[in-house]
């Protein structure tokens, strides 16, 4: 068989994207501290990851010997789906994507980095294999001591050290953790439309002494590492020397197509997203933005003030956005304003609504044009 061109793959872990096994000490004493943390942490949505020791459910054991598959219950306060399969490592990551985070019982799952606890009671010399990516250090008691075969394994690593039964701390070390783990921010600029109401490349026209394009790459520069100007393969010879072109690689969705072919490249970066026809757009807006970025959620977006639903061509996607918006391609959506009304976003009002006006039509290119030569007047 052919060998197939290979894609960035994320970065996520046996759970999520952001989770912590904690090790070195009884089941019983980390169920203690997850639900500490729980109740500690009413903010974030937590998982706690572990395994049953009890063989089976006696509740449900006769519907599932009966030939059922699985029960789906809706219990009013949460949701229950109990089935006699086994949850695959892919599905367990597509399950788990609204979470903020995971917490893993380390005894019985491994994660792509660790909480290690120092207890006499469950020494971790056997189980140095596993502390692989070790970010903090709890002591059981300040009697125990750091032994020094951990210090060797950590090879010098400045790594945090708390008191076990100091839940407040390890609740502020852990929203600090999250909040360091923010993906990079990229910007966007979708130009890949045909243009098709205006009559001419809706990216090329000049509103602002510059062809549009350039003007809000421009804009994007102020607040991402790097901007990509997302357009079809036949668009990338009009991509200006020193701008970054990003080519579909999904086509024919429309704004999607932008979108997904730029988590396709850069999986990992969250992407702050703006169409190349609202020229009254200013940085003021895209400051609101990102000020009140919130990482955790799917997107922060703004409710548009034309219809009150959420604008998805001024929005910051982030990681956990990708797989949501295949997901919503695969049944046949293809419209990203429909993932955002239907998943966890952080939805703002805009302080200058004017800033999301479109400009599709020649007659609202020259409104446009005739609103800011006014606004120049005014400034003269």
């Amino acid at each position: 068989m052919p060998k197939h061109d290979k894609i960035p793959r994320p970065q996520i872990g046996t759970f999520h994207r952001h989770e912590l096994a904690v090790l070195g000490t009884p089941c019983g004493k980390i169920e203690q501290l997850a639900s500490a943390l729980v109740q500690a942490l009413p903010e974030l949505k937590t998982v706690y990851a572990d395994a049953d020791h009890q063989a089976g459910d006696n509740d449900r054991t006769a519907a599932m010997q009966a030939g059922s598959w699985g029960i789906f219950s809706d219990k009013i306060s949460f949701t229950r789906l109990d089935f006699t399969g086994q949850l695959t490592d892919f599905q367990k990551k597509v399950l788990l994507l609204d979470a903020d985070w995971v917490l893993v019982n380390g005894n019985h799952f491994e994660a792509a980095a660790q909480i290690a606890v120092i207890d006499p009671a469950k020494p971790l010399e056997k189980k140095l294999h596993k502390l692989t990516n070790v970010q903090l250090l709890l002591k059981s008691s300040d009697a125990v001591a750091i032994p020094d075969y951990l210090s060797a394994h950590l090879e010098g690593r400045s790594v945090p050290v708390l008191a076990w039964q100091d839940t407040a701390a390890i609740a502020q070390w852990v929203k600090g953790y999250l909040a360091s783990r923010r993906a990079p921010l990229y910007g966007l600029v979708l130009t890949g439309g045909k243009s098709e109401r205006m009559g001419q490349d809706k990216a090329q026209l000049n509103y602002h002494g510059k062809p549009q394009q350039q003007h809000t790459a421009d804009l994007l520069a102020q607040h991402c590492e790097r901007v990509f100007i997302s357009c079809r393969f036949e668009q990338m010879a009009a991509v200006p020397v020193g701008y970054e072109g990003l080519p579909d690689t999904f086509t024919d969705l429309g704004p999607l197509s932008g979108i997904l072919s730029a988590f396709r490249q850069y999986p990992d970066a969250a992407w702050l997203v703006l169409a190349c026809d609202l020229p009254l757009m200013q940085a003021a807006t895209l400051a609101q933005l990102v000020n009140e970025r919130n990482p955790l959620k799917m997107a922060t977006t703004f409710q548009s003030p034309h219809d009150n639903f959420p604008e998805p061509l001024v929005t910051i996607w982030e990681p956990k956005a990708y797989p949501i918006l295949l997901q919503f391609l695969s049944m046949g959506y293809q419209c990203p304003r429909k993932a955002l009304i239907n998943n966890d976003i952080k939805l703002l009002q805009p302080v200058f609504p004017e800033h999301l006006a479109n400009a599709n039509t020649p007659e609202e290119a020259a409104a446009v044009l005739q609103a800011l030569h006014k606004q120049t007047e005014q400034i003269t």
